[in-house]
């Protein structure tokens, strides 16, 4: 576990963030003790990435766009800090190569032995709805042969709607569900079929957490037609 990570989980962040919020979790029995597996959440909020660390003793790492990494003075500097803080690797976000270069970050991450924390959905929900699941997250355990460990984040978009840079003071919780064992789907990394249905499960796992409603569309997608005004079109493509 990295200087910055503990400094600021046990030290700096975590302790005042645990005696102000209070959060709990139920079935943080289902993270193992060792070895590589993927923390697959429903993202409500911002702060998602800090209360889930801070309920699990093991380390999460998150991948985070590289544009954290890059900034220059005393601003850069502290944005940098705290993001290799909170346990984030910097990636290319976007498309093609940057994709697959994530994964492969994500790959190594979890063949280090280490838990990776991803949210299926590649974005924070705009309603509070639960979207469609991107097969990135198959693709990564299958690859890895890890299991994928169901989480529901709650109340965090109560405490911290779009927007509001700081948690307001509510019930915030992480429900984390028995680990998705992938075994029967080795080898069938490259099989959209299975990577669809891996990942699929994987949301139904998140929505019986998180009891929220399923909106079998891409939550980035809906997000632009909101932009742009147009509510009705759905999305039909399907990219990992």
């Amino acid at each position: 576990m990295s200087a910055y990570y503990t400094l600021f989980k046990h030290v700096l962040i975590g302790p005042p963030l645990k005696g102000y919020y209070r959060p709990w979790v139920e079935g943080a029995e289902h993270v193992p003790d060792s070895g590589g597996a993927i923390l697959a959440s429903n993202h409500l909020a911002v702060s998602d990435s800090f209360f889930l660390p801070l309920v699990i003793q093991r380390k999460v790492v998150f991948l985070g766009k590289s544009e954290y990494f890059t900034g220059k003075g005393v601003k850069g500097y502290a944005t940098r800090s705290f993001m290799e803080g909170v346990g984030t690797i910097p990636v290319h976000r976007g498309g093609g190569r940057a994709s697959e270069a994530a994964l492969r970050t994500g790959l190594q991450v979890l063949q280090s032995g280490q838990l990776l924390g991803v949210y299926p959905e590649g974005t924070r929900s705009p309603d509070g709805r639960l979207y469609r699941g991107k097969t990135g997250v198959a693709r990564m355990a299958i690859e890895a042969g890890v299991p994928i460990i169901p989480i529901a984040m709650i109340g965090t978009d109560v405490a911290q709607p779009i927007g509001q840079k700081v948690p307001s003071r509510t019930d915030i919780g992480v429900r984390i569900g028995e680990p998705l064992r992938i075994d029967a789907y080795a080898g069938r990394q490259d099989d959209r079929e299975a990577l669809r249905e891996v990942t699929d499960n994987v949301m139904v796992a998140i929505q019986s957490l998180s009891g929220q409603e399923y909106e079998d569309r891409d939550a980035a997608q809906y997000k632009l037609e909101l932009e742009r005004g147009d509510h009705t079109r759905r999305d039909s493509q399907d990219s990992p």
